[in-house]
């Protein structure tokens, strides 16, 4: 192969690495619900948001009943998950996963201690979970813009 060749192909493999590592650090790539987060919901989560949970539907015809019960609405899926992120209840997921740092008086919703046992497995499973979302907001469906509703990526595979 010539020097000009070997340049030429040098550069094309050095764009390429120094693309796949800028949309990496970007959240581009990477985070899913298959390959990162269904896990930790299956670890943190689906005491009270199993498959014996109710669905939002019927959650919501008895909210009392089942918070009382210690049952939240259906997180067994990935489907069901998407209700409390982009769905019928938008935003649910982050507004109860929050750490505190996206309100006016700092506190974390009624949730995020159940991310871990130490503040710093909490931080780095709510880091995960951000990351999956992209589009983190604490607003409700009736509140949230079409622009940042599009931000919300939270990619099945």
């Amino acid at each position: 192969m010539s020097k000009k060749m070997l340049k030429v192909v040098g550069g094309v493999v050095f764009l390429t690495v120094f693309a796949a590592g800028a949309a990496l650090a970007a959240g581009k790539i990477g985070v899913t619900y298959e390959k990162d987060v269904k896990k930790i919901i299956s670890e943190r989560c689906l005491l009270c948001h199993g498959s014996n949970a109710p669905t939002m539907e019927a959650y919501k015809k008895d909210e009392a009943g089942f918070k009382k019960a210690m049952k939240g609405p259906k997180a067994d899926t990935y489907a069901n998950l998407m209700v409390m992120v982009n769905g019928s209840d938008t935003g649910a997921l982050m507004r109860r996963l929050d750490d505190g740092k996206s309100t006016k008086d700092g506190k974390p919703g009624n949730m995020y201690d159940n991310l871990g046992g130490t503040e710093q497995e909490r931080s780095a499973n709510l880091k995960v979970i951000k990351d999956w979302v992209g589009g983190w907001t604490l607003k409700r469906k009736k509140d949230i813009s079409a622009d940042e509703l599009k931000a919300i990526k939270a990619l099945e595979k």
